[in-house]
């Protein structure tokens, strides 16, 4: 009997399998067309796993044919680099069919196209079924403990894993042999093959050395030479799963998801849990009834089953855009932004009236921002990202709002100088942070808040300056030269002098603006403790914005709810330093 053999079954193994286990008979002939040969090879020179594994298939094919009495050829043309161009339009399956038809032969395959291709135009076929791979029962999977991040395979090298909580995790040795070359190759083939098998997986790229795959939630990276200095398997997955809730989360900011489809920015350094974040709001988007799509090259993020995950169609994010916009979802997560294309893609998509919410790499929040100019034209760029998420080992460290305006920059003092300006303003205190503007032909990003250690030199040349004219006064240092003095009405008078003179003659001696504003009214709260929060009360001062204090400290400002009172996660900042503040027998405070 003669057998074919066609592409499929040699990137699968099987004929080496068939061999071993006697399923043919001693003076069988093997036939490999030459085409297989020539598509594994183009596979093999572009960095292809699949090229590689079918050429040691064919190597493993001619030594065991040599002990078992198998007489083993390679037949047919060989196809020119077009058809190989073509092979996935079936070129290649036909040019191996002709071989079979042409020596009267088995063709054996495990691509159901060309069975059923070759009972039709009657030729003998044999359909070998492929191996049932269960993702779980893979050999990357037995690496993965409860609390394991990312599994590190490389070639002579001991395997390593990241185990742990976010934010707290360490490099820690699970073996205790060096991989080989025939290790990861072996991991790397099952990994494949699952991928290629289970629904819920996908091969994500496939480039020359590099092939990623997602594996049920693993992300692996393959790597191989010439990409890579050595062979070197990757897995990462996330930790933990998280509602919103279990980011502690103010009402403001959740209602700020919800009220408008906005354009939004989860930043942070790799690691730090953006994905987990950005996933935790899609499952809140949905369950607010908002039709929510993402974007993901690879597609990792752990999002429920109604959200629709989208790839690069034909490997471009814009083809993909095109077809979000027939789609017309209310929020799109692009995940990730990295290149200026992705940048642009999300803003066009944003201007285009879509809810958006990008992640992106950075090390400050104020990065996220940065990232986007020069990309993005800069007076567009507070209607293509309104808020900025900074996350960090986990948590949701800082929070920016954007603000477009046309002003002075802060720090300038002629009116002629008025400019549209970029406000970065902190979401909780409604500080100003940053300015962005046009100066000449540079950008500015000018933080507004001052070095502690400056601020506080500052303040008491200042306290010094003021000190003979009023005995009671609270300085608040602006910048470098722009500071606020808030004194008792009674005290004004004394202090700016006849005509304003005194203040006059103080600013040139400090060299700085000052501005005198009547002193607000301490009013003290009665702090209740609860299980998770502490209760702040204000009666009286029902919807009303204050300021909070610890001391002489500030906290943040807040608005009073219905019942008088305002409520501070303990597992927050402020919240510690109450906790701190009350400790010392120090008095919160607030200020209308």
């Amino acid at each position: 009997m003669k057998y074919v053999t066609d592409t499929s079954v040699l990137i699968d193994g099987r004929i080496s399998q068939m061999l071993e286990r006697g399923d043919f008979e001693e003076g069988s002939v093997i036939i490999v067309p030459e085409a297989a040969i020539a598509e594994l090879e183009a596979q093999a020179n572009k960095g292809k796993l699949t090229g590689i594994q079918g050429l040691e298939e064919v190597a493993r094919i001619r030594e065991i044919c040599k002990t078992k009495g198998i007489s083993l050829l390679f037949l047919g043309e060989r196809p020119n680099p077009e058809q190989i161009k073509l092979a996935k339009a079936g070129e290649i399956d036909a040019i191996i069919r002709k071989v079979a038809e042409d020596e009267d032969a088995v063709l054996i395959t495990s691509d159901r196209v060309q069975y059923t291709v070759a009972l039709a135009k009657g030729i003998k076929a044999i359909y070998v079924r492929q191996e049932r791979i269960k993702p779980e029962d893979t050999i990357i999977m037995s690496f993965f403990t409860e609390d394991t991040a990312s599994v590190h395979l490389r070639e002579g090298v001991k395997p390593y894993a990241k185990r742990g909580r976010v934010g707290q995790l360490k490099l820690v040795e699970i073996g205790e042999d060096p991989m080989t070359m025939h290790d990861l190759q072996e991991i790397a083939h099952e990994i494949l093959e699952a991928a290629r098998q289970d629904e819920e997986s996908t091969i994500e790229i496939e480039r020359e050395g590099v092939t990623v795959v997602q594996l049920r939630d693993l992300r692996i990276a393959i790597a191989e030479k010439p990409f890579a200095d050595r062979m070197e398997i990757t897995a990462v997955r996330p930790v933990v799963k998280l509602s919103i809730d279990d980011y502690g989360l103010s009402e403001e900011l959740k209602k700020r998801f919800v009220e408008r489809q906005r354009g939004i920015l989860i930043a942070g350094p790799p690691g730090a849990g953006k994905s987990t974040f950005a996933a935790s709001v899609a499952d809140y988007l949905m369950d607010r009834g908002y039709i929510v799509k993402t974007m993901e090259s690879p597609r990792d993020l752990m999002v429920r089953d109604e959200i629709t995950q989208y790839a690069p169609l034909e490997g471009d994010m814009r083809l993909t855009a095109d077809v979000l916009l027939l789609v017309r979802p209310d929020y799109t997560i692009y995940d990730e932004l990295r290149r200026s294309e992705d940048f642009q893609v999300f803003a066009d998509m944003r201007l285009a009236g879509v809810g958006m919410i990008g992640v992106t790499h950075a090390t400050r929040a104020i990065d996220a921002v940065q990232r986007m100019i020069g990309r993005v034209e800069l007076g567009m760029i507070p209607q293509v990202v309104d808020t900025v998420i900074f996350i960090d080992s986990g948590r949701v460290e800082r929070v920016y709002e954007l603000r477009f305006t046309v002003k002075v920059p802060h720090g300038m003092f002629e009116a002629d100088l008025a400019r549209p300006v970029i406000e970065v303003i902190d979401f909780e205190s409604k500080e100003v942070e940053y300015e962005i503007y046009t100066y000449g032909e540079q950008v500015v990003v000018m933080p507004i808040k001052m070095d502690a250690g400056e601020a506080e030199k500052i303040k008491k040349n200042v306290e010094r300056a003021v000190s003979p004219y009023v005995s009671n006064y609270e300085v608040e240092v602006l910048s470098s030269n722009r500071a606020v003095i808030k004194v008792p009405p009674d005290e004004i008078p004394p202090l700016l002098g006849k005509k304003g003179r005194r203040i006059k003659k103080i600013e040139d001696s400090l060299k700085m603006s000052i501005d005198v504003q009547p002193m607000e009214e301490k009013i003290p709260v009665v702090v209740e403790e609860s299980k998770k929060h502490w209760i702040l009360h204000v009666e009286g001062l029902e919807g009303r914005r204050v300021s909070v204090y610890a001391g002489d400290e500030y906290l943040f400002t807040a608005s009073v709810g219905r019942k008088g009172t305002i409520k501070v996660r303990k597992d927050r900042e402020a919240g510690k330093i109450i906790k701190s503040a009350l400790s010392k027998g120090e008095s919160i405070y607030v200020r209308c």
